[in-house]
């Protein structure tokens, strides 16, 4: 059946393009992990340099300031990210459940017409 193969062809590009978008999601999540990570080195080495780690204080330094806001705004964007990443996979599930069906469905009418053609050829 031509219809069932290129069904079972249109689910894999789906899956594909599922685990495509889950590995990228991964890598921005790594990457705003690994930024976060270097500001926060540099928020300690700047507070380190001025002596002051109290934010409230009026002398903290202003660049440690903007560091930190960056950092956790890199963190409210890697949560984001996460939860995205959360409803990727459960829809990269239910894709490769349905290529399974799929496969499934082209297996079973696969081996039906080879047993129809066997019994063609048996009666003829």
């Amino acid at each position: 059946m031509k219809a069932r193969e290129n069904l079972v062809r249109l689910k894999r590009f789906q899956v594909n393009e599922k685990r495509k978008q889950l590995t990228q999601l991964d890598m921005m999540i790594a990457d705003f992990e690994r930024m976060a990570g270097e500001l926060e080195l540099q928020i300690a080495a700047e507070e380190k340099k001025a002596g002051i780690t109290d934010i409230n204080h009026f002398a903290y330094p202003t660049f440690a300031k903007a560091a930190r806001q960056r950092r956790d705004n890199l963190l409210g964007s890697q949560e984001e990210l996460k939860q995205q990443r959360e409803s990727a996979q459960a829809l990269l599930d239910a894709a490769e459940a349905e290529l399974a069906k799929a496969e499934a469905l082209e297996m079973r009418d696969g081996r039906g017409r080879d047993a129809d053609g066997g019994r063609a050829a048996a009666a003829g």
